[in-house]
């Protein structure tokens, strides 16, 4: 079975596509983008465990 470990971290809306690229390289999916009642963006991402 495999087994996942998970990272939130926060968009700047202009930096966006840099930002989920860096994740991306470092092996981690994004998962989902929730929009902050405040009005800011958090990405959740997923990656399996070695």
């Amino acid at each position: 079975m495999t087994k996942w470990e998970y990272v939130t971290a926060p968009l700047i809306v202009h930096n966006t596509k840099a930002i989920l690229d860096n994740w991306g390289a470092d092996g981690w999916e994004l998962v989902q983008v929730v929009v902050m009642p405040e009005g800011g963006l958090v990405a959740y991402f997923k990656r399996p465990i070695a």
